[in-house]
């Protein structure tokens, strides 16, 4: 028997929504119409900060705790208003990529299961040379978010520092992600090492609460800057987008203030962020607007290297790269 089917009115499209009452989150009973008018609801702020670039599309056959995948090539049969960008990876393939850039692609996103939206730091007119600056705050065993927040004002000077001006969004889990809107002039490796810079800096000020080892067993009690979530192809989960946890959090921009105050990243749920949209608006709203340059963390990157910091590690599936020590998995024991 076919599966009900309903259409969805989009900003004057019409968008065909199959199974609308198939559960995605069994825990609260949200359904696949739910979350189709969840984005809907917040589409202004979403493409704002992940339209127009390409998007890892993480999708769900059942419910969010059965089987996932992660979709990047555009489907056949995509819609003329789905848009796609040819994009290089690491390993030097080539292949096009989904971009959203407008509210009915992502809802068709949701029709094609999409729970998760992992955009990339560049836009699809520039892939290769990101316009953003992203930190995640990685809290590690023994640690939470409120250790992630303690951090997150230590690094807001060192980034100021170097001239960069910082943004925040929980991640929907227990880290923290730090955004500077930076000018499309370096490429992927170079932003990474920016970050590296940064991480550095904030661990030397905050030694015992930072870290940037890469090792698991070396980390400690401590928040770990992923430096690694700045390569290409490395993405997280987009402003405004659901995560696959069983009380639906939404990776939600947040201000400074309200990190101050003590915010709780568990309350910004798929069915609670468009009544804050609607009380507070969107605190990314004019993120795009002064971009800065990566230059002073660079310097940084070259002092440390002079002084015998060289490359840290790269995931074990990227191409091996000038000047990265030996690999081994990052839940192993470090070998001398």
């Amino acid at each position: 028997m076919a599966s009900e089917r309903i259409t969805l009115d989009v900003a004057g499209r019409d968008v065909s929504l199959s199974s609308p009452h198939r559960v995605i989150w069994p825990q609260l009973g949200i359904t696949k119409q739910e979350l189709a008018e969840y984005v809907i609801a917040v589409s202004e702020p979403f493409l704002r900060a992940n339209g127009h670039r390409p998007v890892s599309l993480e999708r769900f056959p059942d419910t969010v705790d059965g089987e996932r995948f992660f979709s990047k090539n555009p489907p056949r049969g995509v819609p003329e208003y789905v848009h796609d960008v040819m994009c290089t990876y690491n390993s030097g393939r080539r292949h096009p990529q989904v971009v959203l850039d407008e509210a009915a692609a992502i809802v068709w996103a949701v029709q094609m299961n999409t729970v998760v939206f992992h955009p990339w730091a560049s836009l699809a007119a520039d892939t290769d040379n990101p316009v953003e600056l992203r930190i995640d705050l990685d809290p590690q065993p023994g640690t939470d978010f409120a250790d992630a927040a303690a951090v997150a004002p230590v690094l807001r000077d060192v980034l100021r520092e170097a001239g960069l001006e910082p943004w925040l969004k929980t991640s929907g889990n227990r880290g923290i992600h730090v955004f500077c809107p930076i000018e499309p002039t370096h490429e992927f490796l170079d932003v990474r090492h920016a970050v590296i810079a940064a991480g550095r800096e904030l661990a030397r000020r905050m030694p015992d609460a930072v870290t940037v080892d890469w090792w698991k067993e070396e980390r400690g009690r401590r928040i770990f800057v992923d430096f690694n979530q700045a390569n290409r192809d490395r993405t997280m989960a987009g402003a405004y987008s659901p995560r696959a946890l069983p009380s639906a959090t939404v990776a939600t921009p947040i201000t400074w203030a309200e990190l101050a105050d003590g915010v709780d990243p568990a309350a910004f749920t798929v069915r609670t962020v468009p009544q804050r949209l609607a009380a507070v608006g969107d605190p990314w709203e004019g993120l795009q607007e002064n971009p800065g340059r990566i230059d002073v963390l660079l310097e940084w990157w070259r002092r440390d290297r002079e002084a015998g910091l060289g490359e840290l590690p790269f995931p074990p599936e990227f191409p091996k790269m000038p000047g990265e020590p030996p690999r081994v998995q990052p839940s192993r024991a470090k070998k001398d």
